[in-house]
């Protein structure tokens, strides 16, 4: 170290300054503090990253000096150092620094340590399989991922490869990414094995959060056990029959997964929600099979009455009349043509047609009143199709014209059909 003024090095220590050590120079009497730079590294070089330009520690120490030094004491000496500092900076940053070897390795290096980082966050899911005891076929291993919160990344599966009863389960598990660990034939050997290997996991894979133990045996209850004292989530998957039946240790939640059907096997309030969706959607559609079939009924009913009014001759009794449905011909039946009701104007018809509806609404009030419907309650009541009735008063071509425009009823479009309410009451 030096004197910044005269470059001497007779100085002594003065007390400190702002936690520094402060010296005083014997020659000149300059009072400077220690320098920010190590003593140990006095007398180096610095050399920038293109290999070229070399700097001298005395330089660099006097450009970090000069903030200490008042402003009319900056000699030329002074400022030259602090050119000098801005080229060490500027090499530092330079376009070959930046594309240099070590500064890869570097980013390299700080992107490892990013990805450490981030899957100790994330964690991961990891599966022990006891392939003596249970088999996992593809659909099952992807379903027991689904049941886990973090992406399935490990699976080891224990057994004695050897045994011929396995047969070539273990190719079939190798090429589905598969960690096989052999183990020697025994009883319980396998599970065993799982049991010192899970006992120990996280050093191995300290990133792991949960964990599938896969096996019927009793003996791993242990095994959970210990996982769970670790901090992991455990699932037990068991198989029962054709069903699997995933356990979560730590909640206690039970999930169902049919080995036959391929699918999870959902829980009673759930198949109750489906079947009540499923007779739902049946009665709509019987319904809307039926205002059809009405529909159809009425066009039918109007054509034949076309044909006798062509005809004549055709006695009455052999007048046909289409059947909708037992209470439909069991009313057509009982009644006689003299106890039709006759419609012989406009105000009769709108009468009879909002007694109808009063009817249907009184008896079952959330029932929607199609207009097939309507027109083959009013044929049962006057013995003729609501277009007949309609074309005979000269109140336009159709029945569904005539309610569009008629001020008593409106039209709202229900489904594929149209649904018939009365503005004005009796």
């Amino acid at each position: 170290m030096k004197c910044p003024r005269c470059e001497s090095t007779l100085y002594r220590k003065n007390g400190r300054r702002n936690d520094k050590q402060n010296y005083l120079c014997k020659n000149c009497g300059k009072q400077f503090l220690e320098p920010a730079f190590p003593r140990s590294l006095e007398g180096e070089l610095l050399v920038n990253s293109n290999g070229q330009t070399k700097v001298s520690m005395d330089a660099t120490t006097e450009a970090a000096l000069v903030k200490d030094l008042p402003e009319e004491k900056i000699t030329e000496k002074s400022l030259g150092s602090l050119t000098l500092a801005e080229e060490l900076l500027q090499a530092i940053l330079s376009p070959d620094c930046l594309e240099s070897d070590v500064f890869s390795q570097f980013i390299q290096k700080f992107q490892q340590k990013n990805e450490i980082k981030h899957q100790l966050e994330t964690g991961i899911s990891l599966l022990l399989l006891d392939a003596e005891n249970l088999k996992l076929d593809i659909n099952s291993e992807l379903f027991l991922a689904s049941v886990c919160e973090y992406p399935l990344q490990v699976k080891i599966a224990f057994a004695n490869w050897r045994n011929p009863s396995i047969g070539k389960q273990d190719i079939e598990l190798y090429n589905r990414g598969y960690q096989l660990v052999h183990v020697p034939e025994g009883k319980d050997s396998a599970d065993a094995k799982m049991i010192a290997f899970g006992a120990c996991v996280l050093r191995s894979y300290p990133t792991v959060k949960e964990i599938l133990v896969c096996s019927s045996d009793g003996i791993l209850i242990h095994l959970c056990n210990e996982l769970q004292n670790q901090g992991l989530i455990v699932y037990w998957v068991r198989r029962q029959g054709q069903t699997l039946h995933i356990e979560n240790r730590n909640t206690g939640k039970l999930t169902y997964y049919s080995l036959t059907m391929a699918t999870e096997v959902p829980f009673l309030e759930k198949v109750v929600e489906q079947i009540q969706d499923l007779i739902k959607s049946e009665h709509e559609s019987i319904n809307a099979r039926l205002n059809s079939l009405v529909a159809v009924a009425t066009l039918f009913q109007e054509k034949c009455d076309v044909n006798i009014k062509h005809n004549p001759k055709q006695p009455e009794s052999e007048k046909i009349i289409p059947v909708l449905d037992n209470s439909f011909t069991e009313s057509i039946q009982k009644v006689k043509k003299e106890d039709y009701v006759k419609v012989p104007n406009l105000k009769t018809l709108d009468k009879l047609l909002l007694k109808i509806i009063q009817n249907i609404k009184t008896k079952s009030p959330k029932t929607k009143l199609s207009v097939p419907k309507l027109g083959s309650e009013l044929q049962k009541i006057t013995g003729e199709s609501p277009n007949s009735i309609i074309k005979k008063l000269k109140l336009g071509s159709s029945f569904t014209k005539y309610l569009e425009s008629s001020p008593t009823f409106t039209l709202k479009m229900s489904g594929k059909e149209y649904e018939v309410m009365a503005l004005l009451s009796e």
